[in-house]
C-alpha cells in the first residue's frame, strides 16, 4: 500500500458516480475537495461516517470544501445508497480500483481475526490539486468535526 500523503499531488483520474456520469479528477483539482473513502455502502459505520457529513454539509460547504465518497461499490449500490440517506455529495463507483489505487487506500486488513485485503478507511483533505492533510483514524460518529478542527 503506497498511500498519498501531505504534499502530495493527487494523480488524475476517470470514473464514474452513482448515476453512471464521469467524474474526472482535473474537475476538482483547482477546488477544495475532502474525498473520503469507506469499505461497503450501506454498513453500519460507513452509513454513520457519511451521515454524519450529510449532516454538517453545510458546514463543510462554509468553509469551502467539496466532498467525493468512493468505495468499490456498483453503480446501483451507491445509487441506492445515496438516495436512502439523501446524500447531497456524489458517490463515486470504483469497482475498477482507479481512485482507491490513486490514493493508495487498497492493502491487507484485520477482522476477526481473518486477513484481506480492502479499503482503509480513510479521508483526504485535498486543496488545488495537493494533500494537504490526511485523516487515517476516522471517527464515523463526528467525521465533519474531525475534518473543520
Amino acid at each position: 500500500m503506497n498511500m498519498l500523503k501531505e504534499g502530495d499531488q493527487v494523480p488524475d483520474f476517470t470514473t464514474t458516480d452513482q448515476d453512471g456520469n464521469a467524474v474526472t479528477w482535473s474537475d476538482y483539482a483547482t477546488k477544495k475537495v475532502v474525498v473520503f473513502f469507506y469499505p461497503k455502502a450501506s454498513t453500519p459505520g460507513c452509513t454513520a461516517e457519511a451521515c454524519n457529513l450529510r449532516d454538517h454539509y453545510k458546514e463543510l460547504q462554509a468553509e469551502g470544501y467539496e466532498l467525493l465518497g468512493v468505495s468499490a461499490d456498483s453503480e446501483k449500490r451507491q445509487s441506492n445508497f445515496k438516495t436512502k440517506y439523501e446524500f447531497p455529495f456524489p458517490l463515486l463507483a470504483d469497482e475498477d480500483k482507479t481512485v482507491i489505487n490513486a490514493f493508495g487506500v487498497w492493502g491487507p486488513k484485520k477482522f476477526m481475526g481473518k486477513e484481506y485485503d480492502g479499503i482503509h478507511r480513510t479521508t483526504f483533505i485535498v486543496e488545488n490539486g495537493t494533500v494537504t492533510r490526511v485523516i487515517g483514524k476516522v471517527k464515523t460518529k463526528d467525521h465533519a468535526a474531525q475534518i473543520l478542527e
